[in-house]
């Protein structure tokens, strides 16, 4: 069976860091980052990679449209 890896694309510039990703991630991906974007909030980013299965929860609750997931299957 092929496994799935998911990457999540974060559109940095408009993420407000409202958090609601974070906290809607089931594998624990999302974190705030300690860097501020142009607008001068803390904007999401992936802290844990390597444990995206690609389900896109946080896409689909993100309420500014700024975060894209990407799937990719391994054999």
């Amino acid at each position: 069976m092929a496994k799935i890896k998911g990457t999540v694309v974060i559109d940095t510039e408009h993420c407000k860091g409202c958090k609601v990703c974070v906290v809607s991630c089931p594998c624990g991906v999302l974190d705030l980052s300690s860097q501020v974007n142009g607008k001068g909030y803390n904007y999401c980013y992936m802290a844990n990679p390597d444990a995206c299965t690609g389900c896109a929860s946080c896409a689909i609750i993100c309420p500014d449209t700024c975060i894209t997931v990407y799937r990719q299957k391994f054999e």
